[in-house]
Formats: C-alpha cells, structure tokens, sequence
C-alpha cells in the first residue's frame, strides 16, 4: 500500500516544482523513495511466480528517475511529480512489452504492452497479426483481459487514417493493424492507492496482460 505521506509529497511537489522546495525537504523525498522501492519490490515478489518474463528483472530495472530530462521540453520544470513503475518483458536490453503502474492523484492507472514501437517492431507484430489474427482475437476476448481492460487502447493520435503500406481496408484485422501502439490500460480511483491490499490488487490486475505481451514478444522474437 502506499502511505498517504508519500501521496503528499507528490501533490507538494506538484505545487512547488523547483530545486530550492525540492532541496529543503530532501527528507520527505527520501522517505517516498524508500518506499517507491519497496512497492517495486513487493509488486515484484508477487509477479515473478505468475510471469517467468520478470525472473532476472531487480527494483533498480524498475524504476524512473525523478528528475525529467528538460533539454528539448518548453516546461522547465524539473522534477516528475507522478511515481512510475516499468516491469519490462522479456530481455532486460530490448525494447519489449511489459506493465506500467502510474501514480499520480486524480490521473493513476495500471496498464501495459508496447507504446510506440520501432519502425521494424511494428512491422513484426503487424505482420504477426496478419497471419495469427485469430490468436490476437483470443487475447483481447480472454475473460480476464476484457473485465479489466475492455479492448487495446485507440484515439486519434495512436491510429493510422488510412491501412498501412502493404494491407488491404477490407483485411478483418485491419482496425488493428493500423494502430501504431499495442497497450491497454484502465484508471485507478484514489482511494485504491492506500488500500491494504493494493499491491494484490493491481498484481491481479496487470497479469491480465501477460497473454498481450506474450503475443507481442512472440512477433519481436520472430526471425521473419
């Protein structure tokens, strides 16, 4: 569970978004940092058993950075006032699949998958779904995947207008094919965050992604 300290700092932080705020509560920041870790390590206790893919993955692969890389960013300010957590997938060096948990008040939730792929990486699953239509089918109307997530995530900004280069518009998988990311997410309401039971709550809810991952593993790992 998360402490409702930890969720203050945050929301603080979010207020006072500067070095000088930041640096004269360093405590506050070491108290939400030690257990930003242990949340990673408990959430990692339970999921490890449940998906073989986390085996070798430690809280250190896990975590974000507080400070936000502001080179190229016209907001300055600099430090993240969200927690985030990343259980990648597969091989700890690749860009794969995996679960996400954002924290952050009014704007949490749970999810997973993979968010904008590379050029090369989305011609694999593309080309997976083409062929193994009937296994992405399977996934998404699985009874768990569905009662949490519903379907795979898709606006505007994440679909193609038109099918992508080399797939017809009457192919049945084609409302997939021109997605351009494979997540799948669901909000978390605040008063989940300080449940006692938090962390088996949101185990239960992110290995209902493990069979997408899967999926999206298999095309990455494909040699075609």
């Amino acid at each position: 569970m998360l402490s409702k300290e930890t969720l203050l700092f945050l929301e603080d932080l979010k207020a006072n978004n500067n070095r000088d705020w930041f640096l004269a509560n360093k405590k506050r920041y070491d108290e939400y940092k030690k257990e930003y870790h242990k949340l990673i390590a408990d959430l990692l206790e339970i999921m490890k058993p449940k998906d073989a893919s986390l085996e070798l993955l430690e809280v250190k692969n896990c975590t974000f950075r507080i400070n936000r890389d502001i080179r190229f960013s016209k907001d300055k300010s600099p430090y993240k006032t969200h927690m985030g957590i990343w259980l990648r997938s597969g091989s700890l060096h690749a860009e794969s699949p995996g679960y996400y948990i954002h924290i952050e008040k009014d704007a949490s939730f749970v999810g997973g998958g993979l968010y904008c792929p590379m050029p090369d990486q989305i011609q694999k699953i593309r080309k997976e779904i083409n062929f193994f239509y009937e296994d992405l089918e399977a996934v998404l109307n699985d009874k768990s995947f569905k009662s949490v997530y519903g379907t795979l995530n898709r606006d505007e900004n994440s679909t193609l207008k038109n099918p992508p280069r080399g797939y017809e518009k009457d192919n049945p998988a084609i409302e997939f094919l021109k997605l351009k990311s494979y997540t799948a997410t669901q909000k978390i309401n605040n008063a989940e965050l300080t449940k006692a039971d938090f962390v088996n709550i949101i185990s239960e809810k992110l290995i209902a992604l493990k069979p997408l991952n899967e999926f999206i593993n298999r095309a990455l790992n494909s040699e075609n």
